[in-house]
């Protein structure tokens, strides 16, 4: 049998973690045990702290420790009743409770010193190769980016989600004009063929023959958006083609003009093409990757339309 939580590495990260965490606190308890010492292993980092900064209240020994208020509360219940801390009023607030260890404590924790710490850390570093100092980097990086973001919301952001193809309706037209104009304006500027299509989508491309398809995301709703627009018998230009940051990662865009070349394809188009600007290198990557070839001809004859294109391509499948 192998070791399925070792095997599949990041899945069970935190589940290892707590494994390997519980056989070392394990054999902690064993040398404080074998050092006579009426301790435990959570107690050890609540009197360190004590023992460097005396007069911590509750709060500020969970902050100092990074353990949950509760929790510490509880042990330093234990630790009063053992008679290594007390808790005494505050100067001036009688509601707060400064903690300091008694004189047994103080005991405790020289003993502490001399008889657990000594030659612990050196044995931690044994068993990490030599590598301690980039584990504790390590742990301390993945402890700031929890801090930053929770495994959550990460997992809400990256977990796959099922996209949807919906055709055009009066009532995506703002959402068909807004996702355009965004990535428009933040690369460019909107020329006035930009506003004139994208202010009426039902007037300049659905009622001549043409089309407008929406890519949505569970949970994120309306994310993408493209175009056909009929500008010949049987040719088609794709154009006004967006995806919101938002979708990033979902490879919204690559659904979409899937979506849209099997869309002109049902229209009975034998001409495919669009115009674009090198500068959108990612987009021109996807273009390529489906089917779409540089070409000079569809430049010359249809690239004047817009003052920012210089790049023009054929669909070839």
């Amino acid at each position: 049998m192998g070791d399925i939580v070792a095997e599949l590495g990041g899945l069970f990260l935190g589940t290892r973690l707590k494994r390997l965490g519980e056989r070392l606190q394990a054999d902690a308890a064993r040398i404080i045990e074998g050092a006579q010492l009426p301790l435990q292993p959570a107690h050890m980092p609540l009197i360190t702290a004590l023992s460097r900064a005396p007069g911590l209240t509750v709060g500020q020994l969970a902050e100092e420790v990074g353990f949950s208020q509760p929790g510490v509360t509880r042990s330093i219940g234990q630790l009063v009743e053992a008679g290594l801390v007390e808790a005494r009023a505050a100067p001036g607030d009688q509601r707060q409770r400064e903690l300091r260890l008694t004189g047994p404590g103080e005991a405790a924790m020289e003993r502490v010193r001399t008889r657990v710490f000594a030659g612990l850390d050196e044995a931690v570093a044994q068993m990490c190769g030599g590598k301690l100092d980039q584990l504790l980097a390590l742990i301390g990086a993945l402890e700031a980016a929890l801090a930053e973001t929770s495994m959550v919301e990460r997992h809400a952001r990256l977990r796959p989600r099922p996209l949807a193809i919906r055709a055009f309706e009066p009532a995506l037209a703002r959402a068909f004009h807004d996702i355009n104009a965004q990535w428009i304006e933040a690369m460019f500027r909107l020329e006035p063929t930009d506003r004139e299509v994208l202010e009426n989508p039902q007037a300049r491309l659905i009622e001549p023959g043409g089309a407008v398809l929406f890519v949505e995301s569970e949970g994120l709703g309306i994310v993408g958006t493209c175009a056909l627009q009929k500008t010949g018998p049987d040719t088609f230009e794709l154009t006004k083609m967006g995806v919101l940051e938002s979708a990033r990662g979902l490879k919204a865009g690559e659904f979409l003009l899937r979506a849209m070349i099997a869309k002109a394809h049902d229209m009975g188009a034998k001409t495919l093409y669009l115009l674009t600007n090198a500068r959108c290198e990612a987009a021109i990557h996807l273009y390529e990757k489906l089917g779409f070839v540089h070409d000079r001809g569809i430049m010359e004859r249809y690239g004047a339309r817009y003052q920012r294109c210089d790049v023009a391509m054929l669909y070839r499948g």
